[in-house]
């Protein structure tokens, strides 16, 4: 297959109500922003031509604040912007991951309706990106076990804790217990 021929067969349809992932951490930072910035700025100018919010497009990206930094130049920070301000508009929502909310573009974090905290640094819990949080909240973000976060959305006039219970099977080879014995009869101790 010639390149345009196998490039034709990698456009993302974003109509086609599937979940489509697209893997980027082996290209070089230059690279991630190109991919990013292409494919955001495509989606858009296709639900702009399409005229209608449906179907809804949800986009989530990781290290949000190396697409749309505070501090600094990127490329594609106009292009996240554009995403956070209009973005539910047109159907697109963006979910944004990060480990410091104070490095990102403030225009994006103060256009997120939906706020999820993970454990904080305690000077990191202090910032103003954290408002939302009560006092009580901002301490205990600092002392958050894994698989625990607080959530701050509209509809709850308050953040709430949330605890994910611990996966029933190993992700990690570290996790896997001793493979099990023979299978005992659980009613072996009854005598009938």
């Amino acid at each position: 297959m010639r390149g345009s021929e196998a490039a034709r067969g990698k456009n993302v349809d974003w109509s086609s109500h599937q979940v489509t992932v697209v893997d980027i951490h082996r290209l070089h930072s230059t690279a991630q922003m190109f991919v990013v910035g292409v494919l955001l700025k495509r989606m858009l100018q296709q639900k702009e031509e399409q005229g209608t919010a449906r179907p809804l497009v949800f986009v989530v990206l990781d290290e949000l604040n190396k697409y749309a930094p505070r501090e600094g130049w990127s490329p594609i920070r106009e292009v996240i912007l554009d995403i956070a301000e209009r973005g539910r508009s047109l159907g697109v929502s963006l979910f944004g991951a990060q480990q410091t909310a104070s490095e990102v573009e403030r225009r994006v974090v103060a256009n997120a309706a939906l706020k999820v905290v993970g454990r904080l640094d305690a000077a990191e819990s202090e910032r103003g990106e954290y408002g939302f949080l009560t006092k009580v909240a901002r301490l205990r973000s600092t002392l958050l076990q894994p698989g625990s976060m607080i959530v701050a959305q509209p509809e709850i006039p308050t953040p709430i804790l949330l605890t994910f219970p611990f996966p029933a099977w190993a992700t990690r080879q570290s996790e896997a217990g001793a493979a099990p014995g023979p299978i005992q009869d659980p009613f072996a101790r009854i005598k009938g």
